[in-house]
């Protein structure tokens, strides 16, 4: 991929102005060489003599010339044996003296923009928030990943829309969390009972276990869904291998009869993340989208955000550690989830963009985002073509028109550098719904070997390469770590929640 040669952007929108490039990085702090100019020479101090002094002083000097040699070689022969002794017995008797590892003499930074992009992807795993390869598999291969085309395509190049082995890896991929997809059932946002959920729940089982099924396929390329943090950050830095914990979208894919006890039995599967909504509403959340015979539509104001029941969830979430995800969800649910403390620990957007830029009800808006701020959670932009570039709608109730012209990797910059001017860069990262947007994707942005190009449009916007390396996945490790952090605490003081059962 050629960082230097891209294309001026020809992207209007008159909400934000152009950043002017990151100034390239020149020089290095060597010193120069300095000679010995300032030293004069030793003057001859000879004297005029008589022929008879020079007769004798030449004897003298014949027999000076012999002892001194004498004397010299006599001297560098007793320091020699000196210097192999002591070195001898340095490394027969003192073996620990010697260093193995000498620190490495100064290098100097990497200047060029590849270089730079590869330096930060190589210190910091890039953690997708949101990859959608799952539901892919379902619906191209109806999940038999032993199939022979499957097989080929995944692990040599060429799989259909966005993900495979080689892409992942041209990437410099470090992680994703790969969603185990469910759609809505049908009367979702009304029906909650066991009934209407129970599809729902097996489907889920059987996503969770395509996805550790991959993993075992391929285990030197993914590290397991149930490892813990550090054991798969060590296989990233030791072997390459991707971080890849599971998530599940919505929380119609737990029963309402037993959510505390599923949500358990999916953490102990691998489940890392779990989105309180999809595009319905569930027993415990309120959805920005729901469906209706008009097909997708912006859901009304309906019961405050977060029930009763999604507070019970929301707590035993934070006593696992499970990653609380509020993408999908409505403007209520993400005030209620993150104002009083009613999540313990920081949440995720794992794929939101910012409503400024595209004021689509999927988006955060700029309230929301001070929120966030005040919590440490975290904002993970999607790369949807529709939550990245469109027009204002008429009103809130519609949704907003796609734009097509801004439907780029440069615009899906701009949501990551608004976030981050908005409220810093320790709060925004990158959630793709690669092989979930369908074919349309923004233009640089094809696939998830196009991640380092993404990195190098942030740097040209003047990003520095600190906070490129927390948008890449400094700022998810963080909230991961923060979120265990509080699991343990509460853990060592506080009881499982228990589900109310009926009798048989």
């Amino acid at each position: 991929m050629d960082f230097l040669k891209s294309p001026p952007s020809t992207e209007i929108d008159p909400l934000l102005p152009q950043n002017e490039p990151a100034p390239e990085i020149q020089g290095y702090g060597f010193s120069r060489y300095r000679g010995y100019e300032g030293i004069q020479p030793l003057e001859n101090d000879s004297e005029e003599k008589g022929p008879d002094d020079s007769n004798e002083e030449e004897n003298d000097a014949q027999s000076f010339s012999t002892t001194s040699t004498k004397s010299a070689i006599n001297a560098i022969a007793s320091l020699f044996t000196a210097v192999v002794f002591v070195a001898i017995l340095v490394a027969l008797l003192s073996p620990k003296l010697r260093n193995d590892n000498p620190l490495p003499l100064p290098t100097k930074p990497p200047t060029s923009l590849k270089d730079r992009v590869s330096a930060i992807l190589e210190g910091t795993p890039l953690i997708d928030g949101h990859n959608d390869l799952a539901i892919f598999i379902r619906g191209a291969y109806k999940n038999k990943i032993h199939n022979k085309t499957f097989e080929d395509k995944f692990a040599h190049g060429g799989l259909e829309l966005n993900v495979d082995l080689p892409r992942l890896q041209a990437g410099q991929v470090g992680g994703s969390f790969w969603s185990a997809f469910v759609v809505c059932p049908e009367n979702a946002s009304d029906d909650f009972s066991d009934e209407s959920y129970a599809s729902a729940v097996a489907h889920t089982l059987s996503q969770i276990d395509l996805v550790r099924r991959l993993q075992d396929q391929y285990p030197s390329n993914f590290t397991s869904a149930t490892s813990s943090l550090s054991t798969a950050l060590s296989n990233f830095h030791n072997t390459k291998s991707l971080i890849s914990p599971i998530s599940i979208e919505g929380l119609h894919q737990i029963p309402q009869s037993a959510p505390l006890s599923t949500l358990r039995l999916y953490y102990a599967l691998g489940v890392r993340a779990a989105t309180l909504t999809w595009n319905c509403h569930n027993a415990f959340a309120d959805a920005a989208l729901i469906s209706s015979s008009k097909g997708t539509v912006v859901a009304p104001y309906h019961r405050g955000g977060l029930t009763s029941a999604g507070r019970q969830v929301v707590r035993e979430m934070n006593r696992l550690g499970m990653l609380i995800d509020i993408s999908h969800t409505s403007y209520w649910t993400q005030k209620a989830v993150l104002s009083n403390k009613t999540s313990t620990a920081p949440v995720i957007y794992s794929h939101s963009s910012a409503f400024t830029l595209c004021p689509h009800p999927r988006n955060v808006h700029d309230d929301i985002l001070e929120l966030v701020k005040e919590t440490g959670s975290l904002v993970m932009i999607n790369f949807s073509p529709s939550f990245i570039s469109c027009l204002p709608p008429p009103n809130s109730s519609v949704l907003p028109k796609f734009y097509e012209k801004n439907n780029t990797l440069h615009q899906v910059a701009r949501h990551v550098v608004y976030v981050g001017e908005k409220i810093g860069y320790d709060y925004v990262g990158l959630g793709s719904d690669f092989d979930g947007m369908g074919e349309l994707t923004p233009v640089g942005l094809e696939g998830v070997d196009k991640y380092p190009d993404l990195i190098a449009e942030l740097l040209k916007m003047g990003v520095s390469d600190k906070d490129a390396g927390k948008v890449a996945g400094g700022n998810l490790l963080r909230v991961w770590r923060t979120a265990e952090g509080v699991a343990k605490r509460l853990q060592s003081t506080t009881l499982e929640g228990e589900d109310e059962v009926s009798g048989w």
